[in-house]
């Protein structure tokens, strides 16, 4: 079995000045940074006095659940002959606030809209999402079902004006 480490660097850069002396005198800001990369600006949810303009930890989990299935569910179809043109993701996830004030996300639905070569394709991509869900290193870590509900498009179609 081999073993994969990551690490990333993530610094609080909403000090105002008198750090954490109350709940509202400081900002949720910071960055995430890994090696040599460009900086992911970082915040709390709005509902929770973050930065709307700045990527929330609940957005972050959701788009590496939509980011790894997507990447797996490419290698896989590779393999299977099936050509992918185009793939975007409209992913949700929902997470439930606990009275003791924690929380925990109940459900995260992905909503790829696939773009295939060719129409015999579909059946043949649609079986591999449940492949690729068991694959993803991401969604077999997480404790709530993480759901798939593609749209196929079909490119010769496309092209003849359908």
């Amino acid at each position: 079995m081999r073993e994969h480490h990551y690490k990333v660097n993530i610094t609080w850069t909403g000090n105002r000045g008198n750090g954490t002396a109350s709940y509202s005198s400081y900002d949720r800001n910071h960055t995430i940074i890994a090696g040599q990369k460009p900086v992911i600006p970082g915040s709390s949810d709005p509902a929770f006095r973050g930065d709307v303009m700045r990527y929330n930890p609940e957005e972050l989990l959701v788009a590496s659940l939509s980011s790894c299935h997507m990447l797996w569910f490419l290698h896989l179809c590779s393999a299977a002959g099936v050509v992918v043109l185009e793939y975007v993701d409209e992913a949700a996830g929902t997470m439930e606030e606990t009275v003791d004030g924690g929380g925990h996300f109940t459900e995260v639905t992905l909503f790829p809209t696939i773009t295939v070569a060719h129409e015999e394709m579909v059946e043949k991509a649609d079986a591999l999402h449940e492949k690729a869900h068991s694959l993803c290193f991401i969604a077999r870590s997480c404790n709530f079902p993480v759901r798939h509900k593609p749209i196929y498009k079909i490119a010769e179609a496309i092209g003849n004006g359908e």
